[in-house]
């Protein structure tokens, strides 16, 4: 049996399309890339946007035509919002929704293989799940779903309530990644920093659980909401932990009007506190500057060219390193869907070339700024033309003449 992976979306869905391949590979499948002609495809689908609806579609279409009589298997957020439409294409034989992930392995088996006796899998439970195909770097996950029901998105109807996954089991994760010979590890979830909701631990309490773990030097936390960046939290980082001065904080607008109107929990105010409160605990004179990476939405229902302009004076005042800049995408059953002013797609166009200027500035002043700074950089395996590439722990890029010996290691250098 030979069984192939396409993976839409974000770094979660490649964490869970890594953990299904294990458990294949386990059950005695072979793993082929998906351009072969393979027996079953798995197709880890995407709903973030209708763009992303559609490419999921088309994904599994495409499969079907490499091979008509192979078995096509589809789970990730599409199935769980799109799950009849997906079931109606040709050659799909089931589909797993939110709920279903841990049921993924057992139920393709059972479809495929004669008298394959699943054994006893609980569709409730969290999905706990990481990445492996990379030597530098694995996708931790630790949560799933979100309860915050903000008026844009679809995420606590495609991936469910927020649930997570208990820190023995995390850590034991890490255990595994560790034995791998992998160095870093991502903390990743659709509400990271909501950790311990359906276990009555804490995000803190994760945290030090990991930082004891031998063989990982280095964490870094893909996404938390700024409500939940606690100053406990920063606090203990701060105090020599084995977590990297890299945040990955969603904004989503500047305007205290459209937080607001899309139910965000937080204030323009309240969010830059806690930008000048990590700058004041991590930064010092002679060492790295705090990488900020935010997400932006442009052209949100409502967003005026006045409003849009309080979100570009704001990023200008907080100055992050990077903006994560996206087009608001309408999705059927929010709330945003139905609420009057409506931009268009030419004017979000336009909004979204105005921040990427932006960020390319911030960006390269934010690299200046570092250079002549002693820090650490995880070299990567890939050799690109005889050069090589790495992160500082500030999650600055760089690049030496290739050296395998150097692959997975981590080395001091100056910026």
């Amino acid at each position: 049996m030979r069984i192939a992976f396409l993976t839409l979306g974000c770094k979660l869905n490649y964490a869970e399309t890594s953990t299904y391949e294990r458990g294949f590979a386990a059950a005695g499948l072979e793993i082929v890339p998906w351009r072969e002609k393979a027996d079953i495809y798995l197709v880890n689908t995407c709903s973030v946007t209708s763009t992303a609806d559609m490419k999921s579609r088309n994904l599994v279409r495409r499969c079907h035509r490499l091979n008509p009589d192979a078995k096509l298997i589809v789970t990730g957020c599409s199935a769980q919002l799109r799950r009849e439409e997906l079931e109606a294409i040709e050659g799909v034989a089931k589909v797993f929704g939110a709920d279903e992930k841990a049921l993924v392995v057992p139920g393709t088996l059972a479809l495929v293989i004669p008298d394959f006796v699943p054994g006893k899998t609980d569709p409730a439970a969290v999905f706990g799940a990481y990445s492996s195909g990379e030597r530098t770097r694995s996708f931790l996950k630790v949560q799933d779903g979100c309860d915050n029901f903000c008026k844009y998105c679809t995420v606590p109807y495609a991936r469910g309530r927020s649930r997570n996954v208990p820190v023995c089991e995390c850590v034991r994760g890490a255990r595994e990644i560790a034995a791998k010979g992998i160095r870093e590890i991502v903390l990743t979830g659709v509400n990271t920093g909501d950790f311990g909701r359906t276990t009555g631990e804490s995000f803190l309490d994760l945290l030090k659980a990991l930082d004891a773990v031998e063989g990982i030097e280095r964490y870094r936390i893909s996404s938390i909401e700024p409500n939940l960046l606690t100053e406990d939290i920063v606090d203990w980082i701060a105090s020599g932990t084995k977590f990297q001065p890299h945040f990955h904080i969603p904004l989503q607008t500047g305007s205290d009007v459209m937080l607001e109107k899309m139910g965000r929990r937080y204030t323009t105010a309240f969010f830059a506190d806690r930008i000048a409160y990590i700058r004041k605990k991590l930064e010092a004179p002679g060492k790295p500057l705090v990488f900020f990476g935010i997400d932006v939405m442009v052209g949100l229902p409502g967003e005026t060219e006045e409003l849009f302009r309080e979100t570009v004076d704001f990023i200008t005042r907080i100055h992050p390193a990077f903006i994560h800049v996206f087009p608001y995408s309408r999705r059927p059953g929010t709330p945003a869907a139905e609420m009057p002013g409506q931009v268009s797609a030419a004017e979000k166009a336009r909004r979204v070339a105005v921040l990427e200027e932006l960020c390319a500035r911030f960006h390269e002043g934010f690299r200046e700024a570092n250079k002549g700074v002693h820090e650490r950089v995880l070299w990567e395996s890939s050799d690109r033309n005889g050069r090589m590439e790495g992160y500082t722990g500030n999650y600055i890029r760089l690049e030496r003449p290739y050296d395998g010996e150097l692959a997975g290691k981590i080395c001091d250098v100056v910026i």
